[in-house]
């Protein structure tokens, strides 16, 4: 998945390259009027999750998935508004599924545990949910600045955040054999951020048309406090709906 954001990050660049040769030697961006372009804009991301430098002991399963909403402001270059500085602010949600895994946020030792249950009652689904309050800040660029609903478009980033909590959620406890124990809609919470790494830093890039762009992320900081476990980093892809 690395191999996606490498990818995004190198069409995005060709993109703003050839974007900034293209107004070196042909038209004169700087007199056209966008003065009914919107200023501020909201922008949403869904897609999958995955963490990377996971060991094996760390078995994620089904679809871990994020969901992220910020509100944007777009600064335009005067010299050219083919290009922009979006800046923001919004929450960012991660969810982490495991298959057969109990990983126990109120432990007291130095690592979080990732307990093989198999053998064992277990819940039917288990996730650990973590969010941030983020700040992002993207260099954008727009083949047409006057109508970006109708504009191909690319975006280099990078967004930082401070974590607000941290939890997993069980549903369904059942037997080894699969039996349920309690009901179907029987479900169990444990709060905490102890091991969960405090501060976030991702580098980010995102390619589309119109509305929509196709996205990927990956963090820089691992996703646990330094020896509180494996350095694990979280990359993401999806697809971001934004005005600009």
């Amino acid at each position: 998945m690395k191999k996606t954001l490498l990818l995004l990050l190198g069409i995005s660049a060709a993109v703003l390259g050839m974007a900034q040769t293209e107004t070196k030697t042909k038209t004169d961006w700087s007199k056209i009027d966008i003065s009914s372009r919107s200023a501020d804009h909201l922008m949403l991301q869904f897609g999958s999750d995955s963490w990377t430098g996971r060991p094996d002991s760390v078995r994620t399963g089904g679809f871990s998935r994020h969901f992220n909403f910020y509100f944007m402001f777009d600064k335009p270059f005067k010299s050219n508004p083919k290009f922009s500085v979006g800046l923001g602010v919004g929450i960012g949600a991660s969810n982490m599924f495991f298959k057969n895994t109990k990983v126990d946020v109120r432990s007291n030792t130095a690592k979080l545990p990732f307990t093989n249950v198999d053998s064992a009652d277990h819940f039917k689904k288990f996730k650990l949910t973590t969010m941030y309050l983020e700040a992002p800040v993207e260099l954008r660029y727009y083949a047409n600045p006057a109508n970006p609903n109708k504009s191909w478009k690319a975006a280099l980033g990078v967004k930082i955040g401070t974590l607000l909590k941290a939890y997993t959620k069980g549903k369904d406890l059942v037997t080894k054999n699969g039996a349920s124990i309690y009901g179907t809609s029987y479900i169990e919470k444990e709060s905490s951020k102890r091991f969960i790494n405090g501060t976030m830093l991702a580098a980010t890039a995102r390619v589309g048309y119109g509305i929509l762009s196709l996205d990927a992320g990956y963090q820089i900081t691992g996703v646990l406090k330094d020896g509180a476990g494996a350095d694990m980093h979280k990359f993401s892809i999806g697809i971001t709906i934004s005005g600009l």
